[in-house]
């Protein structure tokens, strides 16, 4: 069994389990075991197959499986069955043959969503690691539209569009769009469009700094709570320099402008699109200078939450490294 010596949720020293303010937004409080008794979706064994025949599967998003996931009573994450309703979202290991380190998938979200939330102050879905019995990582992340009584209404920005792969093509959540275009969908359906819309330019600040190039259409969405939308928390926050082969710069192919960006060369992307984009969308001068200049600091607890992270020594390396890379890249 893999020893724990962090908690694998908030990264903090001295724990050997979800530390208590993990319990408190993971779980309400609850003591829940890191250590999974369900068998990983990469077992081979009949057992394992004769489970997986009744488990609530998700869906299926590119390479990435989603299972439903619920507290036991045992106090025990386990599968949802068919007809029950997850409260949990859990990503296990991708089997994609095109994928790198896919043994580290998990640990690589887990640590993105945890800078996005503990450094640069972004509202993230509740996250965290969890293990299966042959030590395998899995993220676990708690459903932001599940509430007591129901569900709150989701939509995507693909669906809030009015792409699909029907009238999309195939690659519809990637090539339809730009992040200028997403902020029109946000001052069109949010009535306090322009908190949101200064919170979806650090998210977009984010993905660029910490190389996530799968940000596309499926990964904003706006929910409504209270008969009112706004913009969800982050989700699916990930380096994916360090799993693919040809990582690109924006997930979106017209990047940040509507008639779209020559993204040929990495260094023909810098401060002054940032710039041209925050002003686009409707931010003051002081607070794209405000916002880039944050990004763009160094700060200890970047470092701090790598060297925590369930990431193998040489993947820590390559984090910071493409990290730091990029964030300089915003400097001028």
């Amino acid at each position: 069994m893999i020893e724990i010596k962090v908690c694998p949720s908030t990264l903090a020293e001295g724990f050997d389990s979800y530390s208590p303010s993990a319990r408190n937004v993971l779980f309400d409080g609850k003591i829940v075991s890191p250590y999974l008794t369900e068998p990983s979706p990469s077992t081979d064994s009949v057992e394992a197959k004769e489970i997986f025949q009744s488990v609530g599967r998700i869906s299926l998003s590119g390479v990435q499986p989603k299972f439903a996931v619920v507290i036991g009573e045992n106090l025990r994450l386990r599968y949802a069955q068919k007809g029950e309703q997850g409260t949990y979202i859990l990503k296990p290991r991708p089997n994609a043959y095109h994928i790198l380190n896919k043994d580290y998938c998990a640990a690589n979200e887990h640590l993105t969503m945890q800078i996005a939330s503990q450094v640069y102050g972004i509202e993230t879905a509740a996250n965290g690691l969890c293990f299966f019995g042959n030590d395998e990582p899995a993220y676990i992340t708690r459903r932001f539209d599940i509430h007591a009584t129901g569900k709150y209404q989701q939509e995507d920005f693909a669906a809030l569009m009015g792409y699909t792969k029907a009238n999309g093509g195939s690659e519809y959540k990637y090539c339809n769009a730009s992040y200028e275009e997403c902020a029109e969908i946000i001052r069109l359906h949010v009535k306090a469009a322009a908190i949101d819309i200064l919170h979806f330019f650090k998210l977009v600040i984010f993905n660029f700094i910490s190389l996530n190039d799968d940000a596309h259409l499926k990964n904003f969405s706006l929910i409504n709570k209270n008969g009112e939308y706004r913009l969800s928390p982050a989700y699916d926050l990930i380096n994916t320099s360090l799993h693919l082969v040809q990582p690109r710069i924006f997930a979106l192919d017209k990047g940040l402008l509507k008639e779209g960006m020559s993204l040929s060369d990495t260094h023909q992307t810098g401060r002054t699109d940032f710039e041209e984009f925050g002003k686009r969308i409707g931010l003051p001068e002081k607070v794209i200078k405000r916002e880039i200049d944050r990004f763009t600091k160094e700060n200890p607890l970047i470092d701090k939450l790598i060297n925590h992270s369930f990431l193998s020594d040489n993947l820590k390396k390559q984090y910071r490294m493409s990290t730091d890379y990029r964030r300089k890249m915003l400097i001028f």
